[in-house]
Formats: C-alpha cells, sequence, structure tokens
C-alpha cells in the first residue's frame, strides 16, 4: 500500500493554502500513480461520464468499480450514496473511495461520509473534490458548498482519519452586483475558490461513531472558532 507523509502542521494555518499533490489539476494523476496498482479496490462515487471525464482508464490495472446514482458509461453499480455500504454482496471494502463534483449534490453528505466508512479498509484512502464557490447548479439538487475544514469535519480523526493533503484551488475574483442592498453594491468578495480538496487515510475503526458524541476540538486539528473576529 502506499505511504503518504501526513501534515498536520501544515494544514490550517488560519490561511487559504492550497493542496500540496491534490489540487483540482493534479489529483487525477496523483490517485493513479499511487492506487492504479494489481490488487487494490477502487470505487469512484458518481463516475457517470457527463463532462466527457472518464477515470476508468486512469485505473486500468487496478479493480476499479463505478458507482453512480443513474446508469451510464462506465457505472457498474447504480445506486444511492447514502446506502453505499448495502451494495456489497461480497463484503470486500476499498482501498481508495474517491468522488469529483459529487457532494454539493448529496442532501445528506454526513450520511454518506458515515457509509463510505464502512465501506473502506483500514489503511485505505478517501479522495474529494468538490465546490467551495461556485454558480447554483443542476437545481434543484444543488445542497451545500465545502470549504476545506468543511471537508475535514466530515473526515475527521473522531470518524478515524489522519489527514494527508487538502486546500482549496482555482480562485475567483468576484464582487456584489448592480442588484445587491445598496451598501454592498459592487463591493468585491474576496477569498473565493472554485474548488476544494482533502485527502484522508483510514487509520482506525470507529464502529461505534455518532456525529452528537464527537468533541469541538475534534472537528479541525484542535482548532475553535475565533475569539477575535
Amino acid at each position: 500500500m502506499a505511504f503518504f507523509p501526513t501534515a498536520p502542521a501544515r494544514a490550517y494555518k488560519h490561511i487559504i493554502s492550497q493542496p500540496d499533490n491534490v489540487s483540482y489539476s493534479d489529483w487525477v494523476d496523483y490517485l493513479s500513480e499511487h492506487f492504479n496498482k494489481p490488487g487494490l479496490r477502487v470505487l469512484e462515487m458518481g463516475s457517470r461520464v457527463i463532462t466527457g471525464a472518464n477515470f476508468r482508464d486512469k485505473f486500468d490495472k487496478a479493480n476499479y468499480v463505478g458507482f453512480d446514482f443513474h446508469d451510464g458509461e462506465i457505472v457498474d453499480i447504480v445506486g444511492d450514496a447514502h446506502n453505499l455500504s448495502t451494495y456489497s454482496t461480497s463484503g470486500e471494502k476499498f482501498d481508495l473511495i474517491f468522488s469529483s463534483v459529487v457532494f454539493e449534490h448529496l442532501h445528506m453528505p454526513w450520511i454518506v461520509g458515515e457509509e463510505i466508512n464502512k465501506t473502506l479498509n483500514i489503511g485505505g484512502y478517501i479522495f474529494v473534490e468538490t465546490h467551495f464557490s461556485f454558480s447554483s447548479h443542476e437545481r434543484p439538487w444543488h445542497f451545500f458548498q465545502f470549504s476545506d475544514m468543511a471537508l475535514r469535519a466530515l473526515f475527521s480523526d473522531a470518524m478515524g482519519y489522519e489527514l494527508i493533503d487538502s486546500g482549496l484551488s482555482n480562485p475567483i475574483l468576484g464582487f456584489f452586483a448592480h442588484s445587491s442592498d445598496r451598501y454592498l453594491r459592487y463591493r468585491p468578495v474576496p477569498e473565493m475558490y472554485c474548488h476544494s480538496e482533502i485527502l484522508v487515510k483510514k487509520v482506525k475503526e470507529n464502529k461505534n461513531f455518532d456525529w452528537r458524541n464527537v468533541g469541538i476540538d475534534g472537528i479541525v486539528e484542535g482548532t475553535r472558532y475565533p475569539l477575535n473576529r
């Protein structure tokens, strides 16, 4: 199994940072390099080819499984990610579970997080790439936007994950439009990024995980909401 150095010291310095290895333009080749190997089981959530991206070819040496809510090209299993663990008839788990621009369309992403956890081997990895700042799309099934910290909250130490890499990529320049309230009109909107990414490793099993029992210091690397804004 591939080894990745962890980066807890770099992870959250109260500044916005781009991922070291899994930014929007790098993650496909990075995951393929480390996980396209015989004997590894790889699950893609949201595999249906819509925009022309076919990731099965990137994992042609591994045991790749495509999962999607609708049938289509490179979809092996049709199902709802909120019930992901129920689709395994053999009980086999995966070494990598990844998704691209899926999580913003999940109506209960915390439930999907639990289902992913049930389906992942200890020592396995999760990669999620989604939107932080982006146009509303595929309505009404566009529910959330995620910062890198939001993704870390979904895949935290409390659930058994070790942070490998995360951040935001593709900065956006924005401003409030003429139709906005007068006090906001034409004001710039700083610190917007199109994509957020996270790569974590499952280091332990927590079968009794309950969101209500997660301590606040276990959400984002021991940080808390800033006292001074």
